[in-house]
């Protein structure tokens, strides 16, 4: 039988090897959008044009006997045939010929025993009557390096813009990484299809890692002298991931979006990041043309009328944009915005950019107290967990600027320094009429008040908060640590897609359905996916259509007045973080609900420490908050994308909870920060700075007097000082700072922030 199989196997021809074909993509209505994927990078060259150090690195790492063994390595054959007649995980060919043999065969990676009988017959016969250089050089062309590249001469291109003959030998130690899985080892990363694991920091230790080690090997092995091997002790310098894209423009983002769902969720789409490759499928996506393009006008007017890097170079450069829309009903995602070009901008800015959320994440706070309530402060922690009341958003919270921040049962929080938090609201100004400043929850959303949200956190606990954010949609990857009282005004840094996804929670009355870009896949063989729909009750009707209510308050009189819509509810939320280095505007109607953010940060390829930047300045405003332009985009793109679709309103809400604290004041006003109490340690140095997430951000326009909104949602205003400055002015982005004293602490800069696609998407 054995001498059956052998006799009817032929060799592969390494001049069809790794052919693939079209990937079709569609739009939602049907339309074709693209076709990608027949078109391989691949290009075949002969072993005279392949380094011996490339040689040499594959071999050390991969399969030292390369040129003494029989092609076959049979205790690897009998292991895997075991694990897959019992069930087991299933294993790749283990020997350099094996792995050539299963490269040339794309026309059948089906994981049964039959097609691995025969492909180890086809080895048998490859290591029996091929010239080792030839299997090797066939191997080296066929093999998938990542960055759609197939074999050494593609991958040379996508990696270092060079012909393979020229790589030196940390280049060739770096590719023969690549062979382990692009995914988790190209330094770029791949967020969006593992946004926990294949990070550009994890991906970059895992890439050194391997790289050495197989450096190290070539040493050992005699293929590499030692001083040669000095030489390459970091990765080196890669081009980015997108140079070599034919896919420009929105196009090629909306293409990695719909990609990386289906290798994400390959346990029910059971598309694999290799069948992908190979083609052969047509992909409906979720995406409207339209409103893609409606998004994309948005963002480039406002882009064109007030961004000027020519005219204002120090505050207007590397400024960027992202977008997303997504359906309430469905979780369908209708359109995104990724940046200025797939082919000239490194990230999906709809995706995970990094970008802290700030104030938009109020409303996760609020839910938490509808939901589960504010623990009784007589109560041990233990007992105050199930002992709580569900708060009204008419309770009362204070809005005094530099507002010492307690636990719930009334002791001053303190970290493990031993610092205090004292709570600053925009421009250092208390709200409400002295000496207490209490205003109610709507208005503190209205105005966006930290210290009254802050405190409201800690009172329902930030456990709670992390667990209402986490049921709307957000990712818990992208949450900062909940370990600090800031974590309830935005320090974490969810993407565009999930915080548009996590608002239409609210929009759905509290059904959460998570964003999806597929909505169905075929093949030759018929429909191999067809996406459906799960969604979760995240929140009770009361409850988000309450959140709801609220928000509608910060569009209707509140910091969001620019995102108005002519005869139609609208519920949002205005967002800017500490150091002015992030704004954004989230908001949604009942049909839709989007996301739009808006921040600086130089992504050139060649810089390694990417770091937020601030906005101090950008578009000649004073500072850029979620009042302005990012509502002003969300504006403009939601007119249009909900153009003859009727207004519909929102649910009226239930009443809910009870109203907290003490009855509010009479009125509601601003009050300049009244004098503290200084410390009394003789020094006036100003406290340390926290270790972990910095403290920051809110949003507060035309409510303080001093700070204005035009027009468009544009303000100016009392800008801060001091290290990272403060949120101040129009946007109101506002800091909170630890201090040791019950003195008045010094407002922080925070650090750069914490990716959809995969799970997230």
């Amino acid at each position: 039988m054995a001498g059956v199989g052998y006799a009817m196997v032929s060799v592969p021809d390494v001049a069809k090897t790794a052919q693939s074909q079209n990937n079709v993509y569609y739009w939602a209505d049907g339309s074709q959008m693209v076709a990608t994927g027949g078109e391989t990078n691949r290009q075949i060259v002969n072993l005279s044009q392949i380094p011996p150090a490339m040689r040499w690195a594959v071999i050390s790492q991969e399969n030292k006997t390369f040129y003494t063994d029989s092609g076959v390595d049979p205790k690897g054959i009998a292991r895997a045939v075991f694990n897959m007649a019992t069930g087991g995980q299933t294993q790749g060919g283990s020997t350099i010929t094996q792995q050539y043999v299963k490269n040339a065969r794309l026309d059948d990676q089906s994981q049964t025993i039959s097609r691995k009988f025969k492909e180890i017959f086809i080895a048998v016969k490859v290591g029996a009557t091929v010239k080792k250089d030839d299997i090797l050089a066939g191997y080296l062309n066929s093999a998938y390096y990542g960055r759609n590249a197939y074999g050494i001469e593609a991958a040379a291109h996508a990696y270092f813009n060079k012909p393979a003959i020229k790589l030196d030998p940390g280049e060739c130690a770096f590719l023969a990484a690549m062979l382990k899985g692009a995914t988790y080892y190209d330094p770029a990363g791949a967020t969006s299809i593992d946004p926990k694991n294949a990070t550009p920091q994890a991906n970059q230790k895992r890439a050194t890692l391997q790289m050495q080690d197989t450096l190290n090997k070539m040493v050992q092995y005699g293929h590499l002298s030692a001083a040669e091997r000095a030489k390459y002790t970091a990765l080196p310098q890669v081009q980015n991931p997108r140079s070599n894209t034919r896919l420009s423009g929105q196009i090629g983002y909306l293409v990695d979006l719909a990609n990386s769902y289906l290798v994400t969720h390959s346990s029910t789409t059971h598309i694999t990041q290799d069948k992908l490759q190979q083609g052969g499928y047509q992909i409906y996506t979720t995406f409207e043309k339209k409103k893609v393009d409606e998004l994309e006008s948005a963002v480039k007017n406002v882009q064109k009328a007030n961004i000027k890097p020519n005219l204002r170079p120090n505050t207007d450069k590397y400024v960027q944009f992202g977008g997303a829309s997504v359906d309430p009903t469905s979780g369908a995602i209708k359109a995104i915005y990724g940046g200025e070009d797939a082919t000239k901008h490194f990230t999906n800015n709809a995706d995970a950019t990094g970008a802290q959320v700030g104030s938009t994440f109020k409303p996760f706070v609020l839910a938490a107290a509808m939901k589960w309530g504010v623990r009784n402060p007589d109560l041990g922690p233990e007992q105050a967990q199930d002992e709580r009341t569900v708060v009204s958003p008419k309770s009362i919270y204070s809005g005094k600027n530099k507002l010492k921040i307690k636990e719930y049962n009334g002791d001053v929080w303190k970290n493990e320094k031993g610092q205090e938090w004292l709570q600053t609201n925009d421009g250092d100004q208390s709200v409400g009429p002295p000496p207490d400043y209490k205003i109610d929850l709507r208005e503190a959303m209205q105005f966006s008040v930290n210290s009254a949200y802050v405190q409201l956190g800690m009172d329902v606990g930030l456990d709670k908060v992390k667990q209402s954010a986490l049921d709307a949609g957000v990712l818990e990857g992208s949450l900062a640590s909940s370990n600090y009282p800031s974590f309830s005004i935005g320090t974490s840094s969810p993407s565009a897609i999930r915080m548009a996804g996590a608002y239409a929670t609210f929009a759905a009355s509290g059904k959460q359905n998570d964003p999806y870009s597929v909505d169905k896949v075929s093949s030759k063989d018929g429909v191999v996916f067809q996406h459906t729909k799960h969604a979760t009750d995240a929140f009770t009707p009361k409850v988000a259509d309450n959140v709801t209510d609220v928000l509608k308050t910060v569009v209707d009189k509140g910091t969001g007045t620019a995102a108005k819509l002519t005869g139609r509810d609208v519920a949002g939320k205005t967002g800017t973080t500490d150091g002015n280095k992030s704004a954004w505007f989230v908001g949604y109607t009942p049909q839709l609900s989007t996301a739009i953010s808006m921040f600086r940060m130089d992504d050139n390829e060649s810089n390694k420490n990417r770091k937020f930047l601030e906005m101090y300045g950008t578009g000649g405003q004073k500072e850029i908050h979620g009042a302005s332009f990012p509502a002003e985009i969300w504006h403009d793109y939601m007119q249009q994308a909900l153009k003859g679709q009727p207004a519909m309103p929102f649910p009226t809400p239930e009443p809910i909870g009870t109203v907290v604290n003490d009855t509010p004041s009479p009125s509601v006003s601003p009050t300049p920060s009244q004098s503290v109490t200084q410390s009394p340690t003789p020094s006036a140095t100003p406290s340390p700075s926290l270790t972990s997430p910095a403290p920051s951000p809110s949003d507060t326009c035309g409510f303080w007097g001093n700070s204005p909104c035009s027009g468009n949602g544009g303000g100016n205003g009392n800008g801060g000082s001091g290290p990272g400055g403060t949120d101040a002015g129009g946007t109101g982005g506002v800091t909170s700072s630890p201090t040791e004293s019950t003195g008045g602490g010094n407002t922080r800069g925070n650090g750069n922030g914490g990716i959809f696609a995969g799970p997230n998407g």
